[in-house]
Protein backbone atom coordinates (compact mmCIF):
# COMPACT_ATOMS: atom_id res chain seq x y z
CA UNK A 1 0.00 0.00 0.00
CA UNK A 2 1.71 3.49 -0.74
CA UNK A 3 1.52 5.81 1.88
CA UNK A 4 1.22 9.87 1.71
CA UNK A 5 4.46 11.09 1.52
CA UNK A 6 5.45 13.19 4.51
CA UNK A 7 8.21 15.51 4.44
CA UNK A 8 10.57 16.36 7.31
CA UNK A 9 9.13 20.13 8.00
CA UNK A 10 5.88 18.94 8.01
CA UNK A 11 7.14 15.98 10.57
CA UNK A 12 8.85 19.04 12.90
CA UNK A 13 5.66 21.20 12.88
CA UNK A 14 3.35 17.91 14.05
CA UNK A 15 5.14 16.17 17.16
CA UNK A 16 4.22 12.73 17.61
CA UNK A 17 0.55 12.09 19.48
CA UNK A 18 0.42 10.74 22.64
CA UNK A 19 0.05 7.41 22.90
CA UNK A 20 -1.58 5.27 25.89
CA UNK A 21 -1.27 1.93 25.03
CA UNK A 22 0.76 0.43 22.03
CA UNK A 23 1.84 -3.49 21.37
CA UNK A 24 3.14 -5.14 18.02
CA UNK A 25 -0.96 -5.05 15.98
CA UNK A 26 -2.38 -2.15 17.40
CA UNK A 27 -2.51 1.15 19.96
CA UNK A 28 -4.51 3.27 21.17
CA UNK A 29 -3.75 7.47 20.63
CA UNK A 30 -4.86 10.59 22.24
CA UNK A 31 -6.03 12.61 19.23
CA UNK A 32 -6.13 16.59 19.66
CA UNK A 33 -8.42 18.76 18.72
CA UNK A 34 -8.43 20.00 15.53
CA UNK A 35 -7.28 17.20 13.61
CA UNK A 36 -8.93 15.53 10.55
CA UNK A 37 -8.64 11.54 11.04
CA UNK A 38 -8.05 11.44 7.18
CA UNK A 39 -8.46 13.20 3.80
CA UNK A 40 -12.38 13.43 2.74
CA UNK A 41 -14.35 15.41 0.64
CA UNK A 42 -14.82 17.34 3.55
CA UNK A 43 -10.78 18.23 3.84
CA UNK A 44 -10.31 20.95 1.07
CA UNK A 45 -7.37 22.44 1.19
CA UNK A 46 -6.07 20.09 4.50
CA UNK A 47 -2.58 18.61 4.14
CA UNK A 48 -2.63 17.00 7.81
CA UNK A 49 -4.42 14.14 8.73
CA UNK A 50 -3.95 12.19 11.72
CA UNK A 51 -3.45 8.96 9.91
CA UNK A 52 -0.60 9.91 8.05
CA UNK A 53 0.76 11.31 10.99
CA UNK A 54 0.84 7.87 12.73
CA UNK A 55 2.03 6.68 10.07
CA UNK A 56 5.01 8.48 10.21
CA UNK A 57 5.08 8.28 14.14
CA UNK A 58 4.74 3.78 14.21
CA UNK A 59 6.88 3.90 10.74
CA UNK A 60 4.35 1.08 9.65
CA UNK A 61 0.84 0.38 7.87
CA UNK A 62 -2.27 1.82 10.19
CA UNK A 63 -5.72 1.18 10.24
CA UNK A 64 -8.34 3.74 12.04
CA UNK A 65 -10.41 1.57 13.59
CA UNK A 66 -13.19 3.88 14.31
CA UNK A 67 -13.30 7.78 14.14
CA UNK A 68 -13.49 10.95 16.00
CA UNK A 69 -14.84 14.56 14.94
CA UNK A 70 -12.03 17.05 13.78
CA UNK A 71 -13.63 18.50 17.15
CA UNK A 72 -13.33 16.13 19.40
CA UNK A 73 -10.41 15.13 21.32
CA UNK A 74 -9.70 11.50 22.74
CA UNK A 75 -8.98 7.73 22.44
CA UNK A 76 -8.59 6.52 18.91
CA UNK A 77 -8.30 2.60 18.04
CA UNK A 78 -5.82 2.15 15.53
CA UNK A 79 -4.48 -1.57 14.14
CA UNK A 80 -1.49 -2.21 12.67
CA UNK A 81 -2.70 -5.23 10.07
CA UNK A 82 -6.13 -5.46 8.55
CA UNK A 83 -7.15 -8.63 10.39
CA UNK A 84 -6.71 -6.87 13.83
CA UNK A 85 -8.90 -4.28 12.48
CA UNK A 86 -11.19 -6.49 11.47
CA UNK A 87 -11.69 -8.17 14.54
CA UNK A 88 -11.69 -4.52 16.21
CA UNK A 89 -14.57 -3.58 14.19
CA UNK A 90 -16.26 -6.75 14.91
CA UNK A 91 -16.63 -5.89 18.31
CA UNK A 92 -17.78 -2.47 17.68
CA UNK A 93 -20.24 -3.88 15.56
CA UNK A 94 -21.59 -6.21 18.64
CA UNK A 95 -21.35 -3.27 21.14
CA UNK A 96 -18.67 -5.20 22.79
CA UNK A 97 -16.37 -1.90 22.84
CA UNK A 98 -17.39 0.68 26.04
CA UNK A 99 -16.62 3.96 25.07
CA UNK A 100 -17.16 7.69 27.28
CA UNK A 101 -17.09 11.08 26.96
CA UNK A 102 -16.91 14.26 28.41
CA UNK A 103 -18.54 16.98 27.50
CA UNK A 104 -20.14 20.40 28.77
CA UNK A 105 -23.18 21.38 28.46
CA UNK A 106 -25.69 24.44 28.70
CA UNK A 107 -28.13 23.56 31.55
CA UNK A 108 -28.66 21.43 34.28
CA UNK A 109 -29.87 17.78 33.18
CA UNK A 110 -31.17 15.15 35.40
CA UNK A 111 -28.24 13.59 37.48
CA UNK A 112 -28.38 10.26 35.19
CA UNK A 113 -30.75 9.85 31.81
CA UNK A 114 -30.81 8.10 28.75
CA UNK A 115 -31.55 10.03 25.48
CA UNK A 116 -33.17 7.46 23.15
CA UNK A 117 -33.89 9.35 20.02
CA UNK A 118 -33.24 8.10 16.10
CA UNK A 119 -30.30 9.73 13.75
CA UNK A 120 -30.04 10.10 10.07
CA UNK A 121 -26.82 8.96 8.57
CA UNK A 122 -26.04 12.71 8.12
CA UNK A 123 -25.68 14.65 4.49
CA UNK A 124 -26.94 12.21 1.70
CA UNK A 125 -27.84 9.81 4.16
CA UNK A 126 -31.48 10.34 5.26
CA UNK A 127 -32.64 7.46 6.61
CA UNK A 128 -33.09 7.52 10.65
CA UNK A 129 -31.69 4.37 12.47
CA UNK A 130 -32.30 4.07 16.41
CA UNK A 131 -29.69 5.79 18.23
CA UNK A 132 -28.90 5.94 22.42
CA UNK A 133 -26.70 8.01 24.83
CA UNK A 134 -26.92 7.07 28.60
CA UNK A 135 -25.24 10.05 30.23
CA UNK A 136 -24.47 10.80 33.71
CA UNK A 137 -23.70 14.77 35.47
CA UNK A 138 -20.83 14.77 37.19
CA UNK A 139 -20.77 18.46 38.06
CA UNK A 140 -22.65 21.60 37.85
CA UNK A 141 -21.41 25.16 37.81
CA UNK A 142 -22.55 28.86 37.10
CA UNK A 143 -20.91 31.49 35.29
CA UNK A 144 -22.23 35.69 35.59
CA UNK A 145 -23.51 35.67 32.28
CA UNK A 146 -27.06 36.81 31.94
CA UNK A 147 -29.08 33.88 30.13
CA UNK A 148 -33.21 33.09 29.21
CA UNK A 149 -33.93 36.15 31.80
CA UNK A 150 -31.61 34.67 34.27
CA UNK A 151 -28.73 36.54 35.84
CA UNK A 152 -26.62 33.53 35.56
CA UNK A 153 -25.45 30.99 32.89
CA UNK A 154 -25.76 27.01 33.97
CA UNK A 155 -23.35 24.60 32.87
CA UNK A 156 -22.58 20.43 33.35
CA UNK A 157 -20.15 18.17 33.24
CA UNK A 158 -21.57 15.05 31.92
CA UNK A 159 -19.81 11.72 31.32
CA UNK A 160 -21.89 10.42 28.36
CA UNK A 161 -21.67 6.52 26.87
CA UNK A 162 -22.99 5.97 23.23
CA UNK A 163 -24.61 2.64 22.81
CA UNK A 164 -24.99 3.36 18.93
CA UNK A 165 -22.42 5.22 16.64
CA UNK A 166 -24.45 7.40 14.72
CA UNK A 167 -23.13 9.95 13.04
CA UNK A 168 -22.18 13.35 15.81
CA UNK A 169 -24.25 11.28 17.90
CA UNK A 170 -23.46 13.28 21.33
CA UNK A 171 -23.72 16.47 19.81
CA UNK A 172 -26.76 15.87 18.08
CA UNK A 173 -28.62 14.30 20.89
CA UNK A 174 -27.62 17.02 23.68
CA UNK A 175 -29.23 19.54 21.40
CA UNK A 176 -32.27 17.50 21.14
CA UNK A 177 -32.42 17.55 24.55
CA UNK A 178 -31.90 21.12 24.56
CA UNK A 179 -29.07 20.52 26.93
CA UNK A 180 -26.26 21.81 23.99
CA UNK A 181 -22.70 21.04 23.79
CA UNK A 182 -20.51 23.72 24.54
CA UNK A 183 -18.35 25.09 21.74
CA UNK A 184 -20.38 22.80 18.68
CA UNK A 185 -20.55 25.42 16.04
CA UNK A 186 -23.07 23.17 13.96
CA UNK A 187 -25.26 21.87 16.74
CA UNK A 188 -24.14 24.26 19.92
CA UNK A 189 -26.26 27.36 21.29
CA UNK A 190 -24.17 30.78 19.78
CA UNK A 191 -24.88 32.42 22.95
CA UNK A 192 -23.35 30.09 25.20
CA UNK A 193 -20.34 29.17 22.60
CA UNK A 194 -19.64 33.39 22.05
CA UNK A 195 -19.68 32.70 26.52
CA UNK A 196 -16.45 30.36 26.36
CA UNK A 197 -15.12 32.23 23.33
CA UNK A 198 -14.90 35.27 24.92
CA UNK A 199 -12.76 33.60 28.28
CA UNK A 200 -10.40 31.91 25.49
CA UNK A 201 -12.10 28.86 25.10
CA UNK A 202 -12.10 27.82 21.07
CA UNK A 203 -13.04 24.43 21.57
CA UNK A 204 -15.96 22.44 21.21
CA UNK A 205 -15.97 20.67 24.79
CA UNK A 206 -16.05 16.88 23.53
CA UNK A 207 -13.48 14.51 24.89
CA UNK A 208 -13.40 10.97 24.17
CA UNK A 209 -12.15 9.99 27.88
CA UNK A 210 -11.80 6.38 27.91
CA UNK A 211 -11.76 3.36 25.91
CA UNK A 212 -11.67 -0.16 26.68
CA UNK A 213 -11.63 -3.42 24.44
CA UNK A 214 -10.77 -7.04 24.59
CA UNK A 215 -7.76 -7.69 22.88
CA UNK A 216 -8.40 -9.62 19.60
CA UNK A 217 -4.97 -11.75 20.55
CA UNK A 218 -4.37 -11.94 23.88
CA UNK A 219 -8.33 -11.88 25.11
CA UNK A 220 -7.12 -9.69 27.51
CA UNK A 221 -9.55 -6.68 28.37
CA UNK A 222 -7.35 -3.31 27.17
CA UNK A 223 -8.80 -0.06 29.04
CA UNK A 224 -7.18 3.28 28.47
CA UNK A 225 -7.78 6.76 29.57
CA UNK A 226 -7.09 10.07 27.58
CA UNK A 227 -5.98 12.87 29.69
CA UNK A 228 -7.52 16.22 28.47
CA UNK A 229 -5.70 18.92 27.09
CA UNK A 230 -5.16 22.79 28.57
CA UNK A 231 -7.72 24.22 26.91
CA UNK A 232 -10.47 21.41 28.47
CA UNK A 233 -8.32 21.45 31.57
CA UNK A 234 -9.25 25.12 31.95
CA UNK A 235 -12.78 25.01 32.10
CA UNK A 236 -12.65 22.32 34.80
CA UNK A 237 -10.52 24.55 37.38
CA UNK A 238 -13.06 27.19 36.17
CA UNK A 239 -15.83 25.55 37.83
CA UNK A 240 -13.73 24.02 40.61
CA UNK A 241 -14.63 20.04 38.50
CA UNK A 242 -11.41 18.25 38.76
CA UNK A 243 -12.22 17.15 41.98
CA UNK A 244 -15.45 15.71 40.65
CA UNK A 245 -13.53 14.43 37.74
CA UNK A 246 -11.18 12.26 40.22
CA UNK A 247 -13.51 10.76 41.72
CA UNK A 248 -15.35 9.40 38.84
CA UNK A 249 -12.03 8.36 37.52
CA UNK A 250 -11.38 6.33 40.81
CA UNK A 251 -14.91 4.38 40.34
CA UNK A 252 -14.38 3.82 37.56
Amino acid sequence: MAFAAIDAATCCMNPSLPILFADDVLAVVNKPVGLMAHASPMARDEDDFLVDRLRMQFAREVVLVHRLDRATSGCVLIAFDRDTAAALGTQFMQRAVEKTYLAVCRGWPAEIGVIDHPLDGGPGKPVKKPAVTAFRRLATGELPEPSGGFPTSRYALLECAPHTGRWRQIRRHLKHAVHHLIGDTSHGDGHHNRIFRARGIGRMLLHAHTLAFTHPRSGARIETMAPLDAEFAQVLAWFDWHRALLEESRHA
